[in-house]
């Protein structure tokens, strides 16, 4: 079924509604209206890295991980496999009449913000720093999960439109000021492509951005409405539309602010702002063409997902999936690709599983089943912590355990948090302490209620891991000459100078969902060479970092930043090592170039090679990215292999943008450079 003619069954139906029914339509809790046949639905349901909130599904690595895997289409067989368990799940609840809140099939995901500041709380929803990689991954993700079938097999919606990122404690009022150029630079890009993607639904924002209430912005709806031609549905962040009267002060009262949303285009809300549109029409401040308008956006996405066929598709997905071997490999395999390897001092990893040998594993997030979820999560029916993984897979070594602190001061009652000699005592009795550090959702995340001295309402006051870990991590490497520091955590991690250099590797292993320490323990016995990449850039403590309340670009990520940071995105390392040759372009057109390179794994590791593509701007008109990532190819390589890999670069990332906000062919050379990671100075590359 087209667009077209599921819009043709929503006018249909539509038409045979009350201007009442029509208006309750317009809640993310729809009632039935039982008349007509329709059931009731609820809109609200999440998935950013697997069915979320609704009982058992497969936790997957947490998008910031995901995103690390710098491979699209493996996050595109992730997000298949999520809304396969999604439908399994549907099927079941519309079996048993449950049609309530996360038992729908339209999911407020992926969330695809710019993770500009790394102390942002829910940068770990999204997918980094970088514009392209950003839509890569979300591209690859929308399309897996909404299938190429007749009908949707679920439907993704991109969030949040626009300029979201912090700071949580403040986004119910806070205004997102963004020069025109940032906007189309940075901010824009991802939902541009994200519509290109076929995304059935776009969230809005809860802040403001230059003035305008995301939800109720004009400006931002021609972009997304009449420049890009967005046919999908728009729905409220919860509770948005309330902001735009209580936090926002743009409306007089409810009934204003949910006329200024539905007026702008926002049909969809998440909330109880919508039960006031009565009101808005009894004061003639919106009329019953716009609120069928709004209507019939909604029931063409219903239509697209097969509700109102005789014949519901996807109906023979059954619930045994949640148990397929299949997903729980791909599982692994996506916490395998995500972790980041950060030090690997004189090839100390991996470690000899055959060998004799005491191991400790301590840490705050050494047992941690709440760090493998990250937030925005399901439950799984089997998790592996670190310390479960070390266990499997090194059957020769004793293994000691010990939590040594909690995540922060106060994280556990009083009996629980003094815990530093326990870790030391284990890590001075093992030959190697694996040693687990980071973060969870309790201390970085979504608007969480507190402020203290390590967070504020979820964003991070620094980028040093909190003073109880921190006296850990230097008692045990103290007591300790062989340390392997496991960081997991939503964004980047300062260890200190005494624990980074006293450590013999270091693994930044994200939030890796329910496998993820099984795939820790992998890497760590050399079972794949790690391959991840970082998506951020790792910034030290001692980095300067712009106010997190200004929303310019100069000075932040790899593409403005001007000090040298911790480690640089795109960086990671392997068990082997890469030759690069020379970039060769094999075709050009007006839209996209594409380049040829010889890679050969020079080392004794079969592995993947996640070669990135960077554009370097010269002479330009305007201020351009010290360098933009433009393009990606992953390769496997058996040691001693060579193979040419194809790089296929959009010029829209080969554009300059002026300070207007236009895209413009730059009048200076723009240069191409393929590599493991950013051009380095020694890279050869290729002028355009």
């Amino acid at each position: 079924m087209d667009y077209k003619q599921a819009n043709a069954v929503a006018k249909k139906l539509v038409a045979q509604m009350t201007v009442e029914e029509k208006m309750e339509q317009l809640r993310y809790e729809a009632p039935p209206i039982e008349r007509l046949g329709i059931e009731g639905y609820n809109w609200w349901n999440e998935a950013c890295h697997g069915v979320a909130r609704a009982g058992v599904a497969t936790v997957f690595p947490q998008s910031i991980g995901m995103a690390a895997s710098f491979n699209p289409a493996l996050v595109g067989e992730v997000a298949d496999a999520i809304s396969t368990e999604g439908r399994a799940k549907y099927n079941k609840s519309v079996q048993y009449g449950d049609r309530g809140i996360f038992k729908g099939l339209t999911y407020w995901a992926p969330n695809i913000n710019i993770f500009r500041d790394p102390r942002w709380g829910r940068g770990q929803e999204t997918n980094g720093e970088d514009p392209f990689l950003t839509s890569a991954i979300g591209s690859a993700f929308i399309r897996g999960l909404q299938g190429d079938g007749e009908f949707y097999k679920a439907t993704a919606c991109a969030k949040h439109f626009a300029g979201h990122s912090g700071p949580e404690g403040k986004r119910h009022g806070f205004d997102a000021k963004i020069s025109k150029k940032d906007l189309a630079e940075t901010y824009l890009p991802a939902f541009q492509k994200a519509v290109e993607a076929g995304v059935a639904g776009v969230m809005g924002a809860y802040n403001r951005t230059n003035g305008e209430p995301c939800c109720a912005s004009e400006t931002l709806m021609k972009i997304l409405r009449e420049d890009w031609r967005f046919e999908g549905y728009f729905v409220s962040d919860c509770g948005a539309i309330t902001d735009i009267c209580n936090g926002h002060h743009c409306a007089e009262d409810l009934p204003h602010a949910a006329a200024m949303a539905l007026k702008a285009g926002c049909e969809l809300n998440c909330g109880d702002a919508y039960v006031h549109l009565r009101e808005a029409y009894e004061q003639d401040l919106i009329d019953e063409a716009e609120i069928t308008a709004a209507a019939e956006r909604l029931f063409t996405i219903r239509a697209l997902l097969g509700e109102f066929e005789e014949n519901r598709p996807y109906a023979d997905i059954p619930y045994s999936v949640l148990r397929s071997e299949e997903t729980k490999a791909l599982n692994l395999k996506a916490a395998e690709q995500t972790i980041v390897l950060l030090e690997n001092k004189d090839g100390f990893l991996p470690l000899d599983k055959s060998k004799k040998r005491t191991i400790a594993v301590v840490g705050p997030n050494a047992m941690s089943r709440t760090v493998l979820e990250g937030n925005y999560h399901g439950h799984a029916a089997e998790y592996v912590t670190v310390a479960d993984g070390i266990r499997r897979e090194f059957p020769e070594a004793e293994i000691l355990v010990a939590d040594g602190s909690p995540v922060f001061e106060g994280g556990y009652w009083d009996g629980f948090k003094d815990l530093q000699s326990e870790g030391a005592a284990a890590a001075g009795e093992a030959d190697v302490t694996v040693l687990c550090l980071g973060l969870d959702r309790g201390i970085e995340g979504e608007e969480l209620g507190y402020d203290n001295e390590f967070t504020d309402r979820g964003d991070r006051k620094t980028m040093r891991l909190p003073a109880c870990q921190m006296k850990l991590a230097e008692m045990i490497c103290d007591v300790c000459d062989n340390v392997i520091v496991v960081v997991m955590c939503g964004s980047c991690a300062d260890l200190g100078e005494k624990v980074r250099n006293h450590a013999k590797a270091v693994l930044h292993a994200w939030y890796p969902g329910a496998l993820g320490g099984l795939a820790v323990a992998r890497a760590i016995a050399g079972e794949f060479s790690p391959s991840g990449k970082l998506p951020i850039t790792f910034y030290s403590d001692k980095n300067t970092l712009p106010p997190m309340e200004d929303y310019n670009m100069a000075g932040r990520t790899y593409r403005y930043m001007t000090e040298k940071p911790l480690y640089p995105f795109g960086y990671g390392l392997s068990y082997t090592t890469f030759a690069y040759g020379k970039p060769e372009i094999v075709e050009a057109d007006e839209k996209t170039v594409k380049l040829s390179v010889e890679i050969t794994n020079t080392g004794d590791v079969d592995g993947w090679e996640k070669a990135q593509c960077y554009a370097k701007f010269t002479d330009s008109r305007t201020t351009t990215p010290n360098c933009q990532l433009c393009g990606l190819a992953p390769v496997y390589l058996k040691k001693g292999e060579t193979k040419t890999v194809e790089v296929t670069v959009d010029r829209f990332w080969l554009k300059a943008v002026t300070e207007d906000g236009a895209r413009v062919e730059p009048d200076g050379g723009v240069t191409l450079y393929v590599g493991g990671g950013q051009p380095d100075g020694k890279a050869e590359g290729i002028g355009l």
